[in-house]
């Protein structure tokens, strides 16, 4: 087992704000538009490079994003930052109507998803919007797990044509994927191999899964980790080369279980390949105010749920 190591801790929200430049100073077409949290979405940087090319649009979400879908009418790639409360639930129509419809190539980057924004409550910690998201045809939803790959990930979709949803959070989480790593749209990123149980995580969740597999080792355990990014498209393949070995799966995700990534995997191995599967996510619930470390204990989204998960899951072969 490769053991992860980190010297360092960022939010993955600064991880999207470094991207964005890069991906601005790559192609002249990028813009930003902002509904009025250009600190909270880091985009300083940007607008004192490219002051040109950045709108605030102010608190005025649904029209963001017609100006986004209009914008990419005549050739522009515009990048929406907002949370993701925001980027989603608020505008779900416009989203709908003017951008998933007729495919516009607009990149909503959603921050402060999930239980982890913390002390602001269930009003602003949405846990639906990734099954919002994916169930809108023909988008792409995306879910890095550290700064670094948040990075990448904003890089890269600034050259995939069509509408993506890009998801990343608040908290100060550890960096521990490559600096210099190429971004696959779409390609899961086998984090460790294994044997016994098979451990798909997305996010924030992907740190806490290869915790958990630590634990799982010295019990014996051998567990396959497996960051599965792109939640849509699924890395489908991926999913069934581990589950064909290990015949038993976790899935773990900061998001409602119904509609997540493990509603995704369920309806992949329910066709092609029926196995045990246990989902560390929160149970049909709003989340509630709080520090995120404590919210994401109670809510059981950490190392020792997926270690207690996988055990569930092993004992159900």
């Amino acid at each position: 087992m490769t053991k992860y190591t980190f010297t360092e801790k960022k939010d993955t929200r600064s991880g999207f704000g470094a991207g964005l430049v890069e991906a601005a100073r790559r192609n002249d077409k990028v813009v930003a538009l902002c509904a009025d949290l250009i600190g909270s979405l880091k985009m300083e940087a940007f607008i004192k490079e490219f002051p040109g090319r950045f709108t605030q649009v102010g608190i005025a979400e649904a029209n963001m994003m017609g100006i986004a879908a209009g914008m990419s009418i005549g050739g522009e790639i515009p990048f929406t930052g907002t949370f993701a409360n925001f980027s989603t639930g608020r505008v779900y129509d416009q989203i709908r109507q003017s951008i998933a419809y007729s495919g516009k190539n607009v990149k909503i980057c959603a921050s402060h998803a999930g239980l982890t924004l913390g002390e602001d409550g269930a009003t602003h910690q949405i846990l639906e919007d990734i099954g919002m998201m994916k169930m809108l045809p023909g988008m792409t939803v995306i879910n890095p797990c550290d700064y670094n790959q948040t990075k990448a990930a904003t890089i890269a979709i600034a050259d995939f044509q069509g509408p993506v949803y890009l998801r990343f959070g608040r908290p100060v989480v550890p960096i521990f994927t490559g600096e210099d790593q190429v971004f696959e749209i779409g390609k899961a990123w086998m984090v460790n191999e294994g044997a016994d149980v098979s451990i798909f995580a997305t996010g924030h969740l992907v740190w806490e899964a290869i915790q958990a597999a630590e634990q799982l080792e010295e019990m014996g355990i051998k567990a396959e980790v497996v960051n599965i990014h792109t939640i849509k498209p699924l890395d489908e393949l991926a999913v069934l080369k581990s589950v064909a070995k290990t015949r038993c799966v976790v899935s773990a995700e900061e998001h409602n279980r119904i509609g997540g990534l493990g509603d995704s995997i369920a309806q992949l191995l329910i066709k092609q390949d029926p196995v045990p599967q246990e989902f560390v996510a929160t149970d049909d619930t709003f989340g509630e105010s709080g520090k995120p470390a404590e919210l994401m204990e109670k809510y059981g989204l950490n190392a020792a749920s997926i270690v207690k998960a996988a055990q569930r899951a092993m004992q159900r072969k």
